[in-house]
């Protein structure tokens, strides 16, 4: 009988720790002002929690997104991304502490990365509302919806600081870049992280394309042509060296920008104006450039001259508009510091290798000329005394 009991009483014992488990869930969180919500799920990453309710008829979403800030005068922020899966294009509510020490809560149009800006959004917003207590924030919002939307791709984000009334960036670690996902807002399931990687990896390959290209073998090419062929015995190597240098740099670049304009397809409305126009100059003039190498002169055609003018003219732009667009793309990435300075010590190197190249070639060049005087100076003194002795 005792046995029983002891097996009774630790049944019961089991049963009420998974009931306490399943309550520790978003299910068991109350909120002030009666906010009651029809779903909710524990988010993976950050841990947060989003509640909802979702009115078909009239396309509205009563949210409360819940999380812990990144530090004691941080900021958490919640949205939808309706053009993409990744940070730019978010039509965020963020929610911090404002300067007069109230809870507040503001709407932000990501457009870019950095600091972000206070602005509408997309989608008509009401009931908007911040709290923050037991080391959590909770905002609170209604959002109205496109007819028909009810899967949405959402992401959410906590920061650690907030400067004169405006965040600042948030942590670039995996919990923080993975904070994304598909929300189907009628089965209340979510899929974490499935619309952020395929594009993010897309904007990897496009710098990378356009740092190798642009920034790389275009320089390298350029080194071939000016100094190899200072070198008599370099000649014709360093023309085919420069052409295919140029033409693998213009094929790689021709990818990078290829990348660019998917890129560009599927972020409608958001656009890094430089960044592009430099692109798309830089293709039109490498594009030009290639074309050329069909209607280059022969070395003694009367136009030959105005051709390499044209040719060193366009060829010198597009690698300074090259190097620039690199950085522009770097910047743009945001990604690590570290690789900014791998690439500039890497145009460092080429930039060193130039001068010690243009040093070596103008001595070349010099002594030559130098030679040449005196095999012409010695020439005309010989012919001299020839004609003075047959006088």
């Amino acid at each position: 009988m005792a046995a029983l009991g002891f097996r009774l009483l630790f049944l019961l014992s089991a049963v009420g720790s998974a009931a306490a488990a399943t309550a520790s869930g978003c299910s068991s969180m109350a909120f002030s002002s009666n906010r009651v919500y029809a779903a909710c799920i524990d988010l993976p990453r950050l841990s947060s929690s989003l509640h909802w309710s979702y009115d078909n008829a009239s396309a509205t979403l009563s949210l409360a997104f819940v999380a812990p800030p990144a530090g004691p005068e941080g900021w958490v922020s919640w949205a939808i991304n309706p053009s993409g899966g990744g940070m730019i294009g978010c039509q965020t509510l963020i929610a911090f502490r404002q300067p007069n020490g109230v809870m507040g809560i503001k709407t932000c149009n990501i457009t870019r990365y950095g600091p972000v800006a206070e602005g509408p959004i997309e989608f008509e917003t009401s009931d908007m509302a911040a709290e923050q207590s037991g080391g959590v924030m909770r905002l609170f919002a209604k959002m109205k919806l496109p007819a028909g939307m009810t899967e949405v791709k959402q992401v959410w984000q906590v920061g650690s600081a907030v400067v004169n009334g405006v965040p600042q960036k948030h942590d670039f670690k995996p919990e923080n870049l993975q904070s994304l996902g598909q929300l189907d807002l009628i089965k209340g399931s979510i899929s974490a992280s499935g619309g952020g990687t395929a594009p993010r990896r897309n904007k990897y390959v496009h710098g990378i394309l356009n740092a190798v290209s642009w920034g790389i073998l275009l320089p390298i090419g350029q080194l071939f042509a000016r100094y190899l062929k200072t070198f008599r015995s370099a000649d014709p190597a360093w023309f085919y060296l420069h052409v295919s240098c140029q033409i693998i740099g213009y094929a790689v670049g021709v990818g990078g920008w290829a990348t660019g304009l998917v890129l560009g397809s599927r972020s409608k409305g958001i656009q890094y104006t430089t960044h592009r126009n430099i692109g798309i100059s830089l293709f039109t003039l490498c594009t030009i450039q290639v074309s050329a190498l069909l209607l280059r002169p022969n070395k003694d055609h009367k136009y030959r001259l105005y051709w390499n003018i044209y040719h060193h003219s366009v060829g010198y732009t597009v690698i300074v508009l090259g190097i620039v667009n690199v950085f522009k793309g770097l910047q743009i990435l945001n990604i690590d510091h570290k690789w900014t300075v791998y690439f500039i010590i890497i145009i460092c190197i080429l930039g060193g290798i130039a001068l010690f190249l243009e040093i070596v070639t103008w001595i070349i060049v010099i002594k030559r000329r130098s030679d040449d005087s005196r095999k012409s100076h010695d020439g005309s003194t010989s012919s001299g005394v020839q004609r003075s002795i047959s006088l």
